[in-house]
C-alpha cells in the first residue's frame, strides 16, 4: 500500500458503462501507481459485477449500506477513507483521465511541495453538438481565467463568487491536505467541490497545468444537469459556501474580494 502513488476515487450511480470506461482511463495511467475505489452509491450496488469481472487487484469496489440521497460529498468522503495513496483523485464516473494526466498533476505537486492541490484544463466530448460546444466555450473561458489568476485569493474568490473554473475531476490534492482541510461539507448539497477547492487554495496554495486533463463527458444525464431549469439546491448550495467565506475572511474583505473576482472573469 506504501508504493500506491494516487488513489482515484470515483463514485457510481447506475452508469456501468461509463464507469468501466472511467475505470479504464485511471488504470491505464503511465508512470504512476494508483489504485481504483469504486463508491457505489446505488441501493442495488449496479457497479459491483461489473467492476469484480475486471479482476484487477488496483480496483476496489465498495456499497454504500445507505444511499447518500444525491450527497456526493458523503460518497466522495467515503471514498477518501478508503485510500492509501499520497494524493487523491475524484474521477466522476462518465469522466476519463486523459492520457498522462496522474503523472502530470502529481510532478506539478512534487516541484511545487507548498501547494496542496493542482488542476488542469478541461476537454469536453460528447454527442449532442449543441450542447457540446456550449461546453467547448464555457472551459475555453475557464482556461482562460485560470491563466490569470494570480495568487490564493484570487483562486479562493473565484471559486466561490463566479461560475466554476475547475471540476472535480480535474484536480489532485495532497491526501493529508484533503484531510487537513475537512474533506468535502456534507451540509452544501451540490457544488461542494467549489468550497472544497477554494479553501485548500487558500490555505496551501494551488498550481494551474495549462493543458488538458481530463475529458468530461456532455449531454449525459448528471445531478448538475439535473439542475438546469431548476436551480434552488443551486442557489441554495452558492449560499452557504459564501456564508462559509464571509465568516472565515471577514465580510467587508469578501464583499471586496467579490467585486474584485466578478472583475477578474469579464
Amino acid at each position: 500500500m506504501s508504493k500506491i502513488d494516487v488513489s482515484v476515487v470515483i463514485p457510481t450511480f447506475h452508469r456501468e458503462r461509463e464507469l468501466l470506461e472511467a475505470v479504464g482511463s485511471v488504470l491505464a495511467q503511465p508512470g504512476v501507481s494508483v489504485e481504483v475505489i469504486v463508491m457505489d452509491d446505488s441501493a442495488e450496488g449496479s457497479g459491483r459485477v461489473p467492476i469484480e469481472a475486471l479482476g484487477d487487484p488496483r480496483v476496489r469496489y465498495f456499497k454504500r449500506p445507505v444511499p447518500s440521497g444525491g450527497r456526493p460529498a458523503l460518497v466522495r468522503n467515503d471514498g477518501a477513507r478508503h485510500a492509501h495513496g499520497h494524493y487523491l483523485v475524484f474521477l466522476d464516473d462518465d469522466d476519463q483521465l486523459q492520457d498522462g494526466a496522474l503523472r502530470t498533476l502529481m510532478h506539478a505537486l512534487e516541484v511545487n511541495p507548498a501547494a496542496g492541490m493542482a488542476f488542469g484544463a478541461v476537454e469536453p466530448f460528447g454527442a449532442d453538438a449543441s450542447d457540446l460546444r456550449h461546453n467547448q466555450e464555457y472551459f475555453s473561458k475557464a482556461r482562460r481565467i485560470a491563466r490569470r489568476l494570480r495568487g490564493v485569493r484570487e483562486m479562493g474568490a473565484v471559486l466561490v463568487f463566479c461560475p466554476a473554473i475547475l471540476i472535480n475531476s480535474a484536480c489532485m490534492a495532497r491526501r493529508a491536505v484533503f484531510a487537513g482541510a475537512g474533506g468535502f461539507d456534507a451540509d452544501i448539497p451540490v457544488c461542494e467541490d467549489a468550497d472544497l477547492w477554494s479553501r485548500i487554495a487558500q490555505q496551501t496554495g494551488y498550481v494551474f497545468i495549462d493543458r488538458p486533463v481530463v475529458r468530461y463527458r456532455t449531454g449525459a444525464p448528471s445531478l448538475m444537469h439535473s439542475l438546469v431549469g431548476n436551480d434552488e439546491r443551486l442557489r441554495d448550495s452558492y449560499r452557504r459556501i459564501q456564508q462559509k467565506y464571509r465568516a472565515a475572511n471577514g465580510a467587508l474583505p469578501a464583499l471586496l474580494m467579490k467585486a474584485w473576482a466578478r472583475l477578474l472573469v469579464r
